[in-house]
């Protein structure tokens, strides 16, 4: 049997991956914990720059995840599970931009006047 016959399941079509594409992720996984990690612990650059590098760590490795261990591409059940991804972050950009637009009015609106007390 040649490798290829352990890669897909012949009733689905969809690809489980290899040990080396395993390999592969855990590998990156780790490099994008670890770069995190030391730029925290050694204090390498300004807050500010370290959490903007961090969000893009987290987002690289959110990528790796979803790539070599959920195996989620354009082709996998035919491009449902990624229209279900974008679905998803899309729901979760206007809950979050429509929370903190709530928020900032909400304290700019409640604030104290100093001419009323």
């Amino acid at each position: 049997m040649s490798s290829k016959a352990h890669d897909v399941d012949h009733a689905s079509g969809q690809n489980h991956g290899t040990f080396k594409s395993y390999m592969t992720g855990f590998v990156l996984s780790v490099i994008l914990t670890v770069i995190p990690f030391w730029l925290v612990m050694d204090h390498v650059t300004a807050a500010v720059t370290t959490t903007i590098l961090i969000v893009s760590f987290a987002i690289a490795q959110i990528v790796v995840h979803m790539v070599y261990f959920l195996h989620m591409s354009p082709k996998s059940e035919n491009g449902w599970s990624l229209m279900a991804l974008i679905f998803t972050v899309i729901l979760v950009f206007i809950t979050l931009i429509g929370s903190l637009w709530v928020m900032y009015h909400m304290n700019q609106n409640m604030m104290p006047q100093p001419g009323l007390m």
